[in-house]
């Protein structure tokens, strides 16, 4: 194995900065926000932490305000207590998680990632043919379907 001197190595093509990712935790106040138009912390943290408490509360007040510096919520101060809603939707979020992942270790082609699904035999039959489906749809000229399909 010839070692490879990491200081002196270079891209041929420079990584494309995506918006920051999303944590764990911060996806799970995302999706709590997918299913009601707004919410307040308090209303997230009772979702999300039944028996919870202040801290839970604190730590769902801390996810919130990275949410929105990352902006995917939106707080409306007119209300009091302030309410959260989400500004990004999940097929949303699903294509900047893989135009990050295409344009790290693709090059920026989602071929490879297409490729790797269909040929591990991590895509069911079913998906495999509803791709197809939407590829001629798109083939013919046709729309892409709306957003609620693609989720």
């Amino acid at each position: 194995m010839v070692p490879i001197d990491i200081l002196s190595f270079t891209r041929t093509r420079p990584v494309a900065r995506t918006p920051k990712e999303i944590t764990d935790a911060e996806l799970t106040v995302l999706e709590a926000l997918w299913e009601r138009p707004r919410a307040t912390v308090r209303e997230l943290a009772e979702a999300l932490y039944p028996d919870g408490g202040a801290s839970q509360t604190a730590t769902v007040q801390k996810l919130c305000e990275r949410l929105e510096a990352k902006r995917c919520v939106a707080r409306d101060k007119r209300e009091r207590p302030a309410t959260y809603r989400a500004t990004i939707d999940r097929a949303a979020l699903i294509g900047r998680h893989l135009r990050g992942v295409a344009d790290r270790l693709c090059a920026g082609s989602f071929t490879p990632l297409l490729t790797h699904l269909v040929e591990s035999g991590e895509i069911s039959d079913a998906d495999l043919q509803r791709l197809r489906e939407r590829v001629a749809n798109l083939d013919e000229g046709g729309a892409p379907p709306p957003r609620e399909e693609r989720e």
